[in-house]
């Protein structure tokens, strides 16, 4: 019963007849914004017919290839870079970290020649270093005998310091600064120091052609790299980096050489990446141990936590407030752990899918170097009475470093999404427009179309469904043996 009344309902209130449905086809036809569609079902001349369903068909199949074309293209992902420089009235002058080339103090390691390797042990898992195998056993001999040594506290101790008489002028933009405002840092360098550090507040410059003026004595007596013949190389090593970043020196530091004048001019690039899958970078990724991101902070945060699990201590060298490991431990499990995570590729750098990605924003600064002679023969006179140290003594030791703007701007490369959201529906409507005169309410048009029809379909093929069929009772719906014989004589 309920079946039937639905399909009573159907056919008097929902399924229009025949003559309506063709109605309402032809006034869609005549009043839809499609263009060419009226022209196709009131044209009376077939050829003409025959025409504009070509036109119109043809005009489709474009429209069609061009937005399958677009939506591909959008699903590339492409990006574009834009470069733009920035002209201001200041800005934030970069951190600078010195290092000596020549790490340790003589008299400390004379005698303690194995200090050598042991920091080459060290300096190892921030770049890569093989170790020689003719020195383990004198390696194993010291470390089985001085279990307790902390080669942090030696090299803090016995590296290179910076005071009043290696840092014999140092002034900024003007006014004089001293040593305490450097702030130390361990490094594959050993002790360096870092000016601008993170924990001051920003300075900034107003005018190009000045900045930072410094005057270093290395005392190349008192200090030594190299075990057999004292020093290879003399001067100042440095890196221009964000106050916000660590110092990095594998390929990008700059030497100045003993009686040298180093001129320093600084720009100031500004990175945009745009974030996966556009660009290489992920906005989400965090630091634990530093304010900022960058490849270089990942990089060490990574290789703390391998470290941490395999040998249950931290190097001092790498962020963390782990147990420091010991010389033994560095040995045996440190070194091993490092060159294992280098071999399986644990900590990688670069792809969305590596351990540390691409910043998506990051702020570089390219120099140019020129250089000349340190002091004519009156200054190094004057150099020579001031210091109490002959001539030669200056010209073997003294340092000058000057580091400035180029002027006053900044480069921003940004990278950008080729196609956005809004470009693409633009770029589809256009189309659209210019083949086939639509537009949205076009496309809401033929889906309300198609809808309707599609609803009408539904309700014929359920009117045209068989009959449920009964399974009630037999005693109850078919008729007896008795009922039937008096049918039977009744007819």
């Amino acid at each position: 019963g309920i079946l039937k009344k639905i399909r009573m309902c159907l056919i008097k209130k929902l399924l229009p007849h025949l003559e309506d449905r063709r109605k309402y086809n032809e006034e869609f036809a005549s009043s839809t914004s499609f263009h060419g569609v009226h022209n196709i079902v009131h044209t009376q001349s077939k050829a003409r017919r025959a025409l504009w369903l070509l036109i119109v068909t043809g005009c489709l199949a474009i429209v069609i290839w061009q937005i399958c074309s677009r939506f591909i293209y959008y699903f590339s992902w492409p990006t574009t870079t834009t470069v733009v420089v920035q002209y201001v009235e200041n800005i934030n002058f970069p951190a600078v970290t010195f290092c000596n080339l020549n790490r340790f103090q003589t008299h400390a390691v004379s005698n303690l020649k194995v200090i050598f390797l042991i920091w080459n042990m060290v300096s190892a898992i921030l770049q890569k270093f093989a170790m020689e195998g003719k020195y383990s056993q004198e390696l194993n001999d010291f470390l089985l005998g001085n279990q307790n040594f902390s080669i942090k506290e030696f090299t803090r101790k016995n590296g290179f310091y910076l005071n009043s008489s290696t840092l014999l002028e140092c002034e900024f933009f003007g006014k004089p600064c001293y040593p305490q405002d450097f702030e130390h840092v361990f490094t594959e360098y050993g002790n360096c120091f870092t000016f601008n550090h993170n924990d001051l507040s920003a300075r900034r410059v107003s005018l190009s052609g000045r900045g930072l003026h410094l005057l270093f004595d290395v005392q190349q007596d008192e200090f030594t790299d190299e075990p057999a013949l004292g020093y290879t190389d003399a001067g100042i090593t440095f890196v221009i980096h964000s106050p916000q970043e660590l110092p990095r020196f594998d390929g990008l530091g700059l030497l100045t050489p003993v009686g040298m004048h180093a001129q320093v001019a600084i720009r100031q690039l500004k990175s945009i990446i745009q974030e996966y899958p556009w660009g290489e970078c992920k906005p989400d990724i965090k630091l634990q141990y530093h304010k900022i991101y960058s490849t270089t902070g990942c990089l060490l945060e990574c290789k703390a936590r391998y470290i941490q699990d395999w040998c249950g201590c931290l190097p001092f060298i790498l962020p963390g407030n782990g147990t420091e490991c010991d010389l033994l431990k560095f040995y045996k499990c440190v070194y091993p752990a490092v060159y294992d995570i280098e071999i399986k590729g644990l900590c990688t750098v670069g792809t969305h899918n590596s351990t540390c990605p691409a910043p998506c924003e990051e702020t570089d600064y390219p120099t140019t170097v020129t250089y000349s002679n340190f002091g004519g023969e009156n200054a190094v006179k004057y150099f020579s009475t001031k210091l109490k140290k002959s001539p030669e003594y200056i010209r073997q030791n003294l340092v000058r470093i000057e580091i400035k703007y180029h002027d006053l701007s900044y480069k921003i490369t940004q990278q950008q999404k080729a196609l956005t959201i809004s470009e693409l529906l633009s770029e589809v409507g256009g189309q659209l427009g210019l083949f086939c005169g639509a537009s949205m309410i076009t496309i809401i048009e033929l889906l309300e179309y198609i809808f309707t029809n599609f609803c009408w379909m539904c309700i014929f093929l359920l009117l045209k469904a068989p009959e449920m069929p009964q399974w009630n009772n037999p005693s109850q719906n078919q008729p007896t043996h008795k009922e039937k014989k008096r049918g039977i004589q009744e007819c």
